[in-house]
């Protein structure tokens, strides 16, 4: 679980810069470029196999814990918690963990399934021998749309708090927790808790702003 889960952080800090280009105003041509690659690039194409399987590996395990936790407590759940060592996060991470998911499902449904049956226009672009799929033309078309934002920024408002418990929970159940380095990793978490998410919603925020101008 949990290093399933550092995996899936190192890929969401990878794929938010190849994201980022979205911004670059130039009618998609570098993000257009950006995917082109990372669906033809032999090496990424096995790790990205790889990703799929350790999300379903990474949510698989989350029910089996959460079911055995369940189990073991019975049905008298908890009787008290101290706040100060349980987080609403820590406490509803199978929860947010759906929720996750689902924005997963929604994001991969939309872009990714559109791209891998073949449903995108193309656009040519100079120094390559085929023309490549438009998928900035089919995001900028959902980010149109404010149920998809707004279903969006649901999604990674759950991802940020996920990420806020779910960082350095892993660092523990791995053992390496320590008086002098587990504050460092506990902040490192809360940062990549606020910026991942914030900087994944600025695309649909700003897309969906200059659509309405």
């Amino acid at each position: 679980m949990s290093l399933t889960g550092l995996f899936l952080v190192t890929f969401l800090i990878v794929h938010l810069a190849g994201n980022l280009q979205l911004l670059a105003g130039d009618d998609g041509q570098a993000f257009n470029e950006y995917t082109y690659f990372m669906t033809h690039n032999p090496l990424i194409k096995t790790i990205s196999y790889l990703l799929y399987a350790f999300i379903l590996l990474h949510a698989i395990q989350g029910i089996v814990i959460t079911a055995k936790n369940r189990s073991a407590r019975g049905n008298q759940g908890y009787r008290k918690y101290s706040s100060r060592t349980n987080s609403w996060a820590s406490r509803q991470m199978a929860l947010l963990g759906i929720l996750v998911l689902a924005f997963i499902f929604l994001h991969m449904g939309d872009f990714w399934y559109q791209m891998k049956i073949g449903a995108l226009s193309t656009k040519e672009y100079a120094g390559y021998d085929e023309p490549l799929y438009d998928l900035y033309t089919k995001v900028k078309a959902s980010f149109e749309q404010t149920w998809i934002v707004i279903a969006y920024l649901i999604g990674l408002i759950a991802l940020g708090f996920h990420l806020w418990h779910g960082f350095w929970s892993a660092f523990q159940t791995l053992g390496l927790e320590h008086d002098k380095y587990t504050p460092v990793i506990k902040t490192v978490g809360y940062v990549l808790a606020i910026v991942l998410p914030l900087g994944f919603a600025i695309i649909p925020i700003v897309m969906y702003t200059q659509s309405m101008a």
